[in-house]
């Protein structure tokens, strides 16, 4: 298993991940906000409270 997908394992909840945590996991990580919202959409995970209103 990647870093990444260890990393939203750790934060999902009922399918469904916070908008700063996926936020935060990117910083962690050095990535892009669009890579992981890319594996979210890959591993179906939704993401909650979006801080920019798009989700």
């Amino acid at each position: 298993m990647d870093k990444l997908t260890e990393e939203i394992n750790g934060k999902v909840k009922d399918g469904k991940i916070p908008c700063q945590e996926a936020l935060a996991i990117a910083q962690r990580l050095s990535i892009t906000p669009a890579a992981v919202g890319k594996k979210l959409n890959e591993m179906k995970i939704k993401i909650k409270g979006c801080q920019l209103g798009c989700f």
